[in-house]
């Protein structure tokens, strides 16, 4: 099994076990140890009181992306610092890219930073994400290694 592999298996364990990224209709676009691209399209139950997609959806959106980035390793990993600045607002409708990139890893750490776009390619958020890695490592479904 290869990297990509690996980290493929271990994140469809991560979302079938995940009923919000599901609920967020997030098509995983993208696997990579250390990196990862997610789409998904903002449905109006996801907008606030200005019509606008309610921060917490690009910022869901982001968190899964680092979660999927950092655990494609194979290492059980949690974020343990997390930051957004929104730079555009987000409409109903708008189909959003979230792409997760890893800045730096260490036995105990990894520093990822999460770029999202809308379907125009323009930058609406960046998310920067810090994980924490466990000891536990990630059994594989196919365990043919």
């Amino acid at each position: 099994m290869t990297p990509t592999e690996k980290a493929s298996d271990i994140v469809e364990q991560m979302y079938s076990n995940d009923a919000f990224s599901q609920w967020l209709g997030i098509e995983r676009l993208l696997v990579e140890p250390g990196k990862c691209r997610l789409r998904m399209t903002v449905r109006e139950e996801m907008t606030n009181g200005f019509k606008i997609a309610h921060g917490g959806i690009t910022y869901s959106l982001a968190d899964s992306a680092l979660a999927f980035a950092a655990n494609g390793h194979g290492v059980q990993s949690l974020s343990i610092d997390t930051s957004i600045n929104h730079l555009k607002p987000v409409k109903i409708n708008d189909v959003i890219t979230a792409e997760a990139t890893e800045i730096s890893i260490t036995r105990r750490t990894g520093i990822y930073q999460i770029r999202i776009t809308n379907q125009e390619d323009e930058q609406v958020a960046v998310f920067k994400g810090v994980v924490y890695r466990t000891e536990r490592l990630w059994e594989h479904k196919n365990k043919e290694e």
